[in-house]
């Protein structure tokens, strides 16, 4: 921490920015872009499983018989009411909606498709056929345990038609659709079997239709039923009913049923009251002519009104108004003693004579007139009160009449009334209209509506598609490795100093030397950048000791201490110390004696500075391994022996490269981290989780070290360019790292 002073620290963040440099685009890229890459990323393995799905679609759907649909349309008739209302009148079907919604529901009802199933027989097919069901697959194991078979039916019509139906409805192969704005109804049936198809879907309009018959003829036949015992009861009442009127009618003594002539009283009355009228004004005219008759003289009868207005009275005058011309005509003539003369006197006497004598009768005829009228109306005086005084008892009798007549007729129309219904109702029975039609029967299908190969194989195609690039994107969110480069400012919240791409076989077996066998490798251009890195973190210090560790064993932390040690002696005096005294593998990976003395030696003593340090071929590296590996490295590496070590070994070299245990394993790195003037953190990219990186350094930190920043190593290149920006990191390594051509 002393190699670290306050005036350092700008430096080091002022150079932070450096290296973020190759992935500073990286920090704003939207979302959407982000899913794009991924998918992207595994648009191969995403096409893979689509292809392979789709491929088993395919396979499946061959396999699978067709199933053939036929459909058959059926009118239903309306539901005619007498009333409509002004929304009917106008709407055409109005409230009917409901009429054959009913009727739809009752046309997918059991009875109708049992009635169905039993008219073709359907359980003969062998699709169909409940006798033909294969036990289940577990039956084996049932048996096993002991369990009894469930026993087979005695199997009737009614059985297997209810065994298919069930059938029917598990696999909802009927469907009855009502089509909109009209009184028609589509009744499909699917079926492997095209004929069947057909043939079912036509049954069930029938036995719909038959359904509906057979249900009215049985309501109607309840109503006759009905009808006929109501009519029963009716008619005995209607009996009981005329017994008594034809009862009371021998007890009061009414001959006729006429209503004007039950008891005569009323009428007798009316006539009697007519007939005394007419016989007073008879009398009143008598009466007048005989007042006059009797206080006229005997003179004057002849000019009385009564004795002019008889004709004989008038044919008398008229006789003797001749004679008496006659007789003045002779007298004009002859004389007095003349036979002419004698003859007209006579005559005029004659005629004198019959004229009174027609006066005397007329007026005896008047006074017997007005006598006989008097009697008259005297006698009709007296029939009038007789029949008055019986119009009480009459009334009562008509009154008792009244309501037996009334009764028995009530009873004859209640009874006339229910035999017409009766009636009509039974002649109903032989013809029922019918509750609709079949207007186009089913015909046999020519193509399968399922399976549909190309649609059902489109569709898992896409849906694969669809599956993989959601299982794509949800292993990425799951995934808390650290994979490209952006990863680590995104997920560590640390700088990244470089990015290793990942190694082929040939090169991972000389990993530690690669970078100066093979200077033109992307995976070199890689190490001069960590370099530059290292270089540029803190310009102003010459000695410097870096810490190289991971969080666990395998990240390839000595590749990396091993060719960073390797570029960094281009420019300074470097040495590389294998601290890893559990697992050391530096020497091993350089192509050194593994055995020989090294660190642990030199801090127990046992050997010197120069017996310990190995030169590096053909370079300017120095190497301290490991050494005998002591029981307790830890105790050696906080020992005061190792910081004067430490101290001296920064006398001789620029630059210390210190190649530490995991972290996460042991405590060695923190030991170490304070005695760093920086600290690189490798990371296998892919393998280790983000959270563990992420304790790793902060635990470092917390122990006083300087993280430089996080190698990134193992990156795929090829997956890289797959995420988009990312991909620029290969052709810049190619472009850049390679010798330039003439």
């Amino acid at each position: 921490m002393s190699l670290f002073g306050e005036e350092t620290k700008p430096q080091a963040q002022a150079a932070k920015p450096a290296l973020l440099l190759q992935d500073n685009d990286q920090q704003h890229t939207s979302p959407l872009l982000e899913y794009w890459r991924i998918v992207n990323a595994k648009k191969w393995g995403i096409l893979a499983l689509g292809v392979a799905v789709a491929a088993v679609a395919l396979v499946t759907t061959q396999a699978m018989r067709p199933t053939y649909r036929a459909t058959a349309e059926v009118l239903i008739e309306a539901n005619k009411a007498k009333v409509l209302s002004i929304d009917e009148v106008y709407g055409g079907v109005g409230s009917n909606r409901e009429y054959f919604q009913t009727q739809a529901e009752i046309m997918k009802s059991r009875e109708v498709a049992l009635r169905a199933i039993k008219k073709l027989k359907l359980w003969e097919h062998p699709d169909y056929n409940p006798r033909l069901e294969k036990p289940p697959v577990h039956q084996p194991v049932l048996d096993m345990l002991g369990m009894e078979r469930k026993p087979q039916p005695q199997w009737n019509e009614d059985l297997l038609a209810a065994a298919v139906y069930q059938q029917i409805a598990l696999g909802k192969d009927l469907n009855i659709e009502l089509v909109r704005l009209s009184q028609l109804v589509n009744v499909s049936f699917d079926s492997t079997d095209a004929k069947i198809a057909a043939d079912f879907a036509n049954a069930v309009g029938e036995a719909y239709i038959e359904n509906d018959r057979e249900a009215r003829f049985k309501m109607t036949q309840q109503a006759s039923d009905w009808l006929q015992n109501r009519t029963k009861s009716l008619r005995e009442a209607l009996e009981t009913s005329e017994r008594k009127l034809q009862g009371y009618r021998e007890r009061a003594g009414v001959i006729t049923v006429d209503a004007s002539n039950q008891f005569g009283t009323g009428k007798l009355i009316e006539e009697v009251t007519q007939r005394l009228v007419e016989a007073r004004m008879r009398r009143a005219e008598a009466e007048n002519a005989y007042n006059q008759i009797r206080g006229g003289k005997v003179q004057d009868l002849g000019s009385l009104p009564a004795v002019i207005r008889n004709p004989l009275v008038a044919e008398a005058k008229k006789q003797l108004a001749d004679a008496e011309r006659k007789h003045a005509d002779m007298s004009q003539r002859y004389g007095p003693e003349h036979p002419r003369m004698v003859q007209a006197e006579a005559e005029l006497q004659s005629a004198r004579d019959s004229a009174k004598r027609q006066i005397n009768s007329i007026v005896a005829s008047v006074t017997n007139e007005y006598e006989v009228a008097r009697a008259t109306e005297r006698s009709l005086e007296g029939t009038l009160g007789q029949a008055r005084g019986g119009a009480q008892t009459d009334n009562r009798k008509n009154f008792e009449l009244a309501v037996l007549e009334r009764e028995v007729a009530s009873n004859r129309q209640l009874y006339d009334m229910f035999v017409t219904r009766a009636k009509e109702t039974a002649a109903s029975q032989d013809l029922q209209s019918s509750v609709g039609r079949i207007v186009d029967s089913a015909e046999v299908p020519e193509k399968p509506v399922a399976p549909k190969k190309a649609q059902v194989t489109l569709m898992a195609f896409v849906l694969a598609l669809l599956l993989g690039a959601a299982t794509a994107l949800l292993r990425a969110r799951l995934d808390n490795t650290l994979k490209l480069p952006a990863d680590v400012e995104s997920k560590v919240k640390q700088p990244l100093l470089s990015t290793f791409p990942m190694l082929d076989k040939k090169q991972r077996q000389q990993a530690a030397l690669l970078s100066q066998q093979d200077p033109h490798t992307p995976f070199a251009e890689a190490v001069r950048t960590a370099k530059t890195g290292v270089l540029l973190s803190d310009i102003d210090q010459e000695r410097r000791v870096l810490l190289v560790t991971s969080s666990v064993a395998g990240e390839g932390k000595t590749t990396t201490s091993c060719n960073l040690a390797l570029s960094l002696s281009q420019n300074k005096r470097t040495l590389l110390i294998d601290a890893d005294m559990r697992r050391p593998s530096v020497a091993a990976s350089l192509g050194l004696d593994p055995h020989a003395a090294g660190l642990s030696d030199l801090i127990a003593g046992t050997k010197q500075l120069a017996d310990v340090l190995q030169q590096l071929p053909n370079s300017q590296v120095d190497l301290i391994s490991a050494g005998t590996l002591p029981p307790n490295p830890l105790d050696l590496l906080l020992s005061r022996r190792f910081d004067e070590l430490l101290a001296t070994l920064k006398q001789q070299y620029e630059m210390i490269i210190i190649d530490s245990a995991p972290c996460e394993m042991v405590s060695d790195a923190v030991a170490l981290a304070p005695k760093a003037t920086g600290l690189i953190y490798v990371v296998r990219a892919g393998e280790t989780a983000a959270p563990l990186v992420v304790k790793g350094t902060r635990r470092l930190q917390r122990a006083g070290g300087h993280l430089l920043g996080i190698v990134l190593n193992g990156v795929d290149l090829k997956q890289a360019e797959r995420y988009g920006d990312y991909g620029t990191y290969g052709q810049y390594y190619g472009n850049y790292g390679a010798p330039a051509k003439k």
